[in-house]
């Protein structure tokens, strides 16, 4: 089984406090860590809480376990965590079809196309996280969803994908029609769209998010509802998808707290 390697402070922590709820789990887990801090001991102890081993190592012993991470995420802070990657996936992998049917009536789903820097995928989950989204749908392929990526997603997300439940499809067309055929209405970001302030979501909404370089596809884009658009002043063209994403994102979960949506 695969090991993953994860680094910075807020996605270590997240893991360990997951799976201290599922003590069960807790030999999938271990925990490196060198000179300690108040942070770094704070972990420590809720892993040790777990079960989790705890390993104190040097630096150089860190340096040796995250040397094949990408180099943004190579940054440990003294602190690493090793998981084997089925377990861990398992965990925040769902299947479409089945998450479904059992879907709340009231829900949000993110959906991904071509959105390829993981930087962007880790930050859009840290707004599904902090704005109630029900779940986030990437694709398989020419999206930031590989394994390769997991690292830089889980620390720009600051730990939020411990907690978004994930489905990877093979084809976002056709999730797109089982999200509509189980009552989802499909809302497109694109800057020609209608204002968000003119935008009352449906009950079961899903926000589909393309590439900042080409947008939504042309075939996904036949599947939206609606298309909208966020009101901007600037001189550049448009907002960085994660920005964007966060904005609809919350103007969502005003709406549902204001009980303006039926």
């Amino acid at each position: 089984m695969a090991q993953n390697v994860y680094t910075g402070f807020h996605a270590v922590e997240e893991r360990v406090r997951r799976y201290a709820a599922e003590k069960a789990h807790a030999g999938t887990l271990s925990v490196y860590y060198a000179k300690p801090g108040p942070r770094i001991k704070k972990i420590i102890s809720l892993a040790k809480e777990a079960g989790i081993a705890c390993t104190e190592t040097d630096d150089e012993a860190l340096g040796q376990l995250v040397s094949a991470l990408p180099k943004e995420a190579r940054d440990h802070r003294g602190i690493v965590l090793v998981a084997y990657e089925q377990q861990e996936k398992a965990k925040n992998l769902v299947q479409l079809d089945q998450w479904l049917s059992l879907c709340p009536e009231t829900a949000t789903v993110v959906m991904l196309d071509s959105v390829t820097d993981p930087h962007n995928v880790g930050a859009i989950l840290r707004s599904c996280d902090q704005f109630g989204a029900s779940l986030l749908i990437l694709p398989e392929r020419r999206g930031a969803s590989d394994v390769q990526d997991n690292e830089i997603i889980a620390r720009t997300s600051a730990g939020s994908s411990a907690y978004v439940p994930t489905a990877v499809v093979s084809n976002l067309v056709r999730a797109a029609e089982m999200l509509k055929q189980a009552g989802f209405w499909i809302y497109g970001a694109d800057a020609d769209g209608s204002p968000l302030q003119k935008t009352v979501f449906d009950k079961k909404t899903c926000l589909v998010m393309g590439s900042e370089g080409n947008g939504i596809s042309r075939l996904l884009s036949k599947q939206c509802d609606t298309v909208v658009s966020i009101p901007t002043c600037g001189k550049i063209d448009s907002l960085n998808v994660s920005v964007a994403a966060g904005v609809l994102l919350y103007e969502r979960h005003r709406q549902i707290l204001a009980g303006t949506i039926d």
